[in-house]
């Protein structure tokens, strides 16, 4: 198993269970404790994890949200193969909304050069991979500029979008489940995705399983 994939599985396993300790971790993975505690002090930087006495607590635990760097670097494989699933299902030609996220990024990079296409986002990342593209129209959603997501967020973004109408919107969420549906920790930018999905004739969702 290479380090990454070693990685991985130790943040699945904190983010399932709540937190992890060395110990058990060494049995699972079958390598040795000091590997372990490489393993997690690589994530804590990563802004993934924090350590704790004999293990580690997932960052979501402490009520922090992980910035755009760190996630990143998650799940990155898997988000590349969502980008490009969600690729099929956007339009030749018409209007099209993309959150800001990390996963939405990378479908920002994979965009063919054949659409013609309208691009509405509230990413400063996104505007700055597609602005120069000359087969699309970029419309910015202005806003305050949350520096952990990039996103532009509050009444100016919400404001526009009551105006706006496009055929797909992209979105991205911190968290899915049955009971509270798609979750984010930071209610301005909640209220952007749900003016966002109300803005859209189809709405899709790019998650992945971390």
């Amino acid at each position: 198993m290479y380090p990454e994939e070693r990685h991985a599985r130790i943040l699945e396993l904190a983010r399932g269970d709540g937190r992890v300790e060395v110990s058990h971790l060494a049995t699972e993975l079958d390598v040795t404790p000091e590997t372990v505690r490489r393993g997690l002090t690589a994530l804590e930087r990563q802004g993934q994890l924090r350590r704790v006495h004999g293990g580690a607590i997932p960052i979501e635990r402490l009520g922090f949200e992980p910035g755009v760097e760190a996630r990143d670097t998650v799940m990155t494989a898997e988000k590349e193969r969502i980008a490009k699933a969600a690729l099929a299902l956007l339009p030749d030609e018409g209007s099209i909304l993309i959150d800001a996220g990390t996963t939405t990024a990378r479908l920002a990079d994979a965009l063919p050069n054949d659409h013609e296409l309208t691009v509405v986002t509230n990413a400063l990342n996104t505007v700055a991979t597609l602005a120069r593209r000359p087969n699309l129209t970029m419309l910015t959603l202005g806003g305050r500029v949350r520096s952990r997501t990039l996103a532009a967020v509050d009444v100016w973004a919400v404001d526009a979008l009551k105006d706006t109408f496009v055929d797909v919107a992209l979105i991205t969420t911190n968290g899915v489940s049955v009971e509270r549906g798609l979750t984010t920790p930071e209610s301005t930018e909640a209220a952007v995705k749900r003016a966002m999905m109300a803005s859209a004739r189809r709405s899709v969702l790019l998650a992945d399983h971390g």
